[in-house]
């Protein structure tokens, strides 16, 4: 996996203060990208231990609130089984940290079972995040008034109420306020 950059203090991608990380690769390429140069799977440097060191020892800081995986697309399955790596340790280390992850795919479609991005650790995945923003970004739907998502189509969904309930759960956040 590569990764395109690492945003330290981060507060546009999540609540609170962040750690963020853009991973490289994605094949969604949506028009009006904020990022096509994420798109190649080689973009940036190498996700390395010691990357992940740097990125465990920021997130520590008492000022975080949690991490944020952005891209490129965390759910391109060259990603997952990376990601799956750092969240189980967020988990296991930090577990009052929250963890969101962006996607262009979306929830149901694409990441559940049979889907067109499930693998063996999709699942595992979802049940060990905190929200997830779903849906391919629409430059006819544009809103720069929404909070945490690009277009009006992407949905911010809380995962602990959707994997409690096996519902879809859209999170608070959803509203423009």
């Amino acid at each position: 996996m590569y990764i395109g950059e690492i945003l330290k203090a981060d507060t546009a991608n999540g609540l609170g203060m962040r750690v963020t990380l853009f991973v490289s690769g994605c094949t969604n390429h949506c028009p009006g990208c904020f990022q096509p140069q994420t798109w190649d799977f080689t973009y940036g440097q190498p996700y390395t231990p010691a990357v992940e060191e740097m990125i465990m020892q920021e997130l520590a800081k008492p000022y975080y609130q949690g991490l944020t995986l952005l891209g490129g697309e965390p759910f391109e399955p060259c990603n997952q089984r990376e990601l799956v790596k750092l969240i189980r340790r967020v988990r296991r280390e930090m577990p009052g940290k929250d963890i969101w992850a962006y996607t262009g795919f979306t929830l149901e479609k694409d990441l559940g079972e049979g889907g067109r991005k499930w693998t063996e650790v999709t699942e595992e995945i979802l049940r060990n995040i905190d929200i997830l923003v779903d849906g391919r970004f629409e430059q006819d739907k544009k809103d720069v008034s929404l909070k945490f998502r690009g277009s009006a189509n992407q949905r911010i969904i809380d995962m602990n109420k959707t994997v409690s309930t096996g519902k879809t759960i859209l999170s608070l956040l959803n509203g423009n306020s």
